[in-house]
Formats: structure tokens, C-alpha cells, sequence
């Protein structure tokens, strides 16, 4: 018997240019678009299979969410990391997720912390294995569950104008042993403060977290750890 065709079966993709911002993002978080790098648009036409159109408007959204520098006359550049950026950047995230945290205690469901127990459990799980790429992937998951948990939708909406560069700043610090080791514990602690719907002490914690995270990554600049150096690893 032949089916016939109904429009709420249709597949709809994403528009090429927001798939275009996706991958772009992706290069960028992950160092392979490294800080101040040129950004040869020929080349990236070339790699992905696209026009220039597509390609300007996704620069356009990175350039907005702060991961691109549009230069007039000149070529754009993946926006550098500063310990002055930094600095400001973890300061606002850490009040963020502070005040996230403590709306999640009160809101938070049974189904939610099981389901944050399993993600934590599989993040241990790569922590043991080293596999910094798929954790980083993870934590950045788990990080944004505990604020679509705290059901507000403007402190979500400015949590993620700051993702992509909170992100990209944090891939730096997991490839310093010691935090990754450390951040592992302060997860722990964070899952066990939500369970116990303890909103005080969660966005405490989530504050402190964020904040050393901050420091770690000003260190290391400071040590003058080359940024371009951070590559994915597994």
C-alpha cells in the first residue's frame, strides 16, 4: 500500500550556515582554530564545501559570541585568550552558577539526580582512561544540566552567551593533570550538595569550582603556556 505524504513527517536540516557556526565553534573551543590565529576563508570554503555566504554569516554568530575578531579590510582572527579576559569571564560565570545552583536545590527531581549520577559515573569513567577529549565534551554538558535545572530562562539565555568562551578557556585547563584530578572531587561534592538539596552550600561550591578553574587557566598563561600547544587528546 502506498503511503502517502504528510507534512509533519517532512525532516527539516538546521540551515547551513548554523551548521557551519556548529563546526566552526567545535574548531575553536578545541584549539584546532587556535587564539589570534587568521581566519583563511578560501581554506575553510574548500574544507566544508561551501560558498562564501553561508560561511560570513557563521563568522558573524562567533563574532557575537566572542570566539571571532571581524577586522574591517582584513582577514578575521579567532578572538586571542587574555588573563585579563579570563579573569573577567570566570568572575561572572562563578555568580552565575552560584545563583543557578541555588534555584536547582529547591526545583530538582529524583529523575534529575539519577540521571546527573550516571553522567558523573560515565565522567569517571574517562577520567580513568584519560580520554580528556570525550570528558571535556561531558563537563561542559554537565555544567549547562545544572542550569537548565535551576528553571530560569534569562539566567540560561546569559549562560549561554558565555558558554563557547567558558568553554574554550576550561579546555585549557583540563590538560593540567592536577586540576582534571581535582575537578573530579569537586563534581562529586557538587552531585552530593544537589541530592541533598542543600542550595547554599551547591552554589557554593559551583562559585568555587568555576573560580579556581579561572586561576588555573590565568596560571598557566602566566607561565606562558602557548595556547596553540593545547590540542586534543585522548
Amino acid at each position: 500500500m502506498a503511503l502517502e505524504r504528510n507534512s509533519n513527517d517532512l525532516l527539516v536540516r538546521p540551515p547551513l550556515h548554523e551548521q557551519l557556526t556548529e563546526r566552526l565553534r567545535e574548531l575553536i573551543v578545541h584549539n584546532e582554530l587556535a587564539p589570534g590565529e587568521r581566519v583563511d576563508e578560501k581554506q575553510l570554503c574548500e574544507r566544508f564545501g561551501v560558498s562564501r555566504t553561508p560561511l560570513r554569516e557563521a563568522l558573524k554568530v562567533l563574532a557575537a559570541e566572542g570566539l571571532i575578531e571581524l577586522i574591517p579590510n582584513r582577514s578575521p582572527r579567532v578572538a586571542p585568550i587574555t588573563r585579563e579576559n579570563v579573569g573577567e569571564l570566570f568572575d561572572v560565570m562563578a555568580w552565575l552558577e552560584r545563583y543557578a545552583g541555588e534555584l536547582a536545590a529547591a526545583r530538582v527531581e529524583e529523575k534529575d539526580i539519577q540521571r546527573l549520577r550516571k553522567h558523573l559515573a560515565q565522567m569517571e569513567r574517562l577520567h580513568d582512561r584519560k580520554d580528556r577529549f570525550e570528558y571535556f565534551r561531558m563537563n561542559g554538558q554537565f555544567h549547562r544540566s545544572l542550569v537548565e535545572l535551576s528553571g530560569n530562562s534569562v539566567l540560561l539565555a546569559t549562560y549561554n552567551t558565555l558558554a563557547s568562551q567558558i568553554q574554550r578557556a576550561r579546555y585549557v585547563a583540563i590538560h593540567s593533570q592536577s586540576h582534571w584530578d581535582r575537578g573530579i572531587k569537586e563534581h562529586r561534592d557538587i552531585l552530593e550538595a544537589l541530592e541533598a538539596k542543600d542550595g547554599e552550600r551547591l552554589g557554593r561550591l559551583l562559585l568555587e569550582h568555576s573560580r579556581e578553574t579561572g586561576h588555573r587557566v590565568k596560571d598557566l598563561l602566566s607561565a606562558g603556556t602557548d595556547t596553540k600547544d593545547v590540542q586534543p587528546s585522548t
